[in-house]
């Protein structure tokens, strides 16, 4: 009903979710496959942290060790008092500057090997001289210093290499936070974004059906629902057009079926069995606050001769327009039915007995005056004979025994007038 009133074709809830969940997936595994590259490169850089800058750093640090003992073992040999002290000293020199992690670096070996040579010839030239340790200490100096730099130099490149791999690792562990920061965003966005989807398009029209479905009445016209995204959501509204359609044909039939069985079929009036309910209900209504009501029999006069001189057919015409008059003529709130053949009963609420005899004598002075067109053009009249009774304080079966015994008395009396029980005639 709705697609075919708004033309809109919605979409299913299950391939609407899907496909979210489908690019939900997608792009969080995106993010999760950066953040495991991200980690196998934070792994990398440890692995080569571990494995090659470490030894190369320690490799960095024995240099350096052994370059600042060559320094020292010089400055043993300057200051050394005896030629044996000196030698001593010389050996080590020797030792230190043949070491594997001096040759291995090759601005390191060249600087020993000066420094050897050097050391070994101030040795030498100290066997023969005593001032040549002196003379040759300035010089010395200026090799110390070179050595000491050498030592900060390569201290330096040691840290350096573990600088650069530990800002690998920083940077590829920074660059992964940075992504999990992201990932963690996304899958916030995609929260909500879900959440108000399914408030949109799936709470708030359920919403909508429940207070539908709570307030649809046949007295109500069928809620207008804003046209909505999910083809399960078209289809219960749809099912609930449908359902007030049905609830409005169930109720027409209701009320036609009790309208058949409440109604007289010939003249439309209440039938016997509905007046009785209502005209009961009426008078303990009226006993229970007290109030006046009065009960009436009423009887067509002659009304077999009209069968027999125009036919059933022009008898049934007669009671139609009987009853038809009798609806102008009395008032709304006055109860009317066809009790049985050409015999009327009556209720008129808040009215005494005085008060009924007057509507029923203006009605029957109407029904007298009143001519009925048979169906071949004839006009005829006929008049009526009415009985009244208080029933005010008395059951709805005994008052209108009453009433019907007062119809025989007014029959008795002539026919055409009304006759109050227990009292005299009210009209001719």
């Amino acid at each position: 009903m709705i697609d075919r009133l708004t033309g809109f074709k919605g979409v299913r809830a299950g391939r609407a979710f899907a496909l979210l969940a489908a690019l939900f997936v997608l792009t969080f595994g995106i993010m999760v496959v950066l953040i495991a590259i991200d980690q196998q490169r934070v792994l990398d850089s440890t692995t080569r942290l571990q494995e090659q800058t470490v030894p190369e750093i320690i490799r960095f640090q024995r240099l350096a060790r052994n370059l600042e003992q060559l320094r020292q073992e010089g400055e043993r040999v300057f200051a050394a008092i005896t030629p044996q002290a000196r030698q001593q000293a010389m050996f080590v020199v020797t030792l230190v500057a043949s070491h594997p992690s001096v040759l291995e670096h090759r601005e390191s070996a060249e600087l020993a090997r000066q420094t050897e040579r050097f050391l070994a010839d101030v040795v030498r030239q100290s066997v023969r001289d005593d001032k040549a340790l002196a003379s040759s200490f300035e010089e010395w100096q200026r090799m110390a210093a070179r050595l000491g730099l050498l030592v900060d130099d390569v201290s330096i490149q040691g840290i350096n290499l573990a600088s650069n791999d530990l800002g690998d690792v920083s940077a590829a562990m920074n660059l992964a936070r940075i992504k999990l920061s992201v990932a963690l965003l996304v899958v916030g966005v995609f929260l909500v974004l879900f959440l108000v989807l399914l408030r949109a398009h799936l709470i708030h029209p359920l919403q909508r059906i429940d207070q539908a479905l709570s307030t649809l009445s046949v007295d109500q016209p069928l809620p207008a629902f804003k046209p909505a995204a999910m083809v399960e959501i078209q289809a219960v509204e749809e099912a609930i057009g449908e359902l007030h359609d049905s609830l409005v044909r169930n109720e027409q039939a209701r009320l036609a079926l009790e309208s058949l069985a409440n109604k007289d079929g010939l003249t439309g009036l209440t039938n016997r069995r509905h007046f009785m309910q209502i005209a009961d209900a009426e008078l303990q209504r009226a006993q229970r606050y007290r109030r006046p009501v009065t009960v009436g029999m009423a009887d067509l006069d002659f009304f077999k001769k009209v069968n027999d001189t125009y036919g059933h057919a022009a008898g049934d015409t007669v009671l139609r327009a009987f009853a038809g008059l009798a609806l102008e003529t009395l008032r709304q709130s006055d109860l009317i039915c066809r009790y049985g053949g050409e015999e009327f009963a009556f209720v008129f609420p808040e009215s005494t007995l005085d008060e009924a005899a007057r509507l029923a004598e203006r009605f029957r002075a109407s029904c007298a005056e009143h001519d009925i067109r048979l169906a071949d053009g004839q006009l005829v009249r006929v008049t009526l004979s009415m009985g009244l009774a208080d029933a005010s304080d008395c059951p709805l079966e005994t008052a209108l025994n009453q009433a019907d015994a007062a119809l025989y008395d007014a029959k008795q009396q002539g026919r055409n007038r009304v006759v109050a029980a227990a009292s005299l005639p009210v009209g001719e």
